[in-house]
């Protein structure tokens, strides 16, 4: 059980660019995956090859200017993970996995 991490950065200079871009960010909403900042985003995974299906889709979907990298964290590690704010500094725990996956 884990997570698999994608961040992204795609040009934005043209309209088509643009385009690419928002297509390429609601189909990573269409497939699970959720916003964690702005160009990065994260869906859990419950086994590895779940994990290879969800690249697969990732790698056919980036547009031909763009680069993705990702990679894969234990439940574990995305637990020990903090969310920082800017000032008054608050933290907030990472986001818990969704409801339907806590019967793995």
């Amino acid at each position: 059980m884990g997570w698999l991490v994608v961040a992204f950065d795609l040009p934005v200079t043209e309209k088509e660019a643009r385009k690419a871009y928002t297509d390429f960010r609601k189909f990573l909403l269409k497939d699970g995956f959720q916003m964690i900042q702005f160009s990065v985003y994260a869906r859990p995974m419950v086994t590895h090859s779940r994990m290879q299906t969800h690249l697969r889709r990732v790698e056919k979907e980036i547009p031909p200017n763009g680069s993705v990298r990702a990679w894969y964290v234990t439940q574990a590690q995305w637990q020990r993970s903090l969310v920082i704010y800017g000032k008054p500094a608050k933290k907030q725990a990472p986001e818990d996995l969704p409801e339907q996956t806590l019967f793995w």
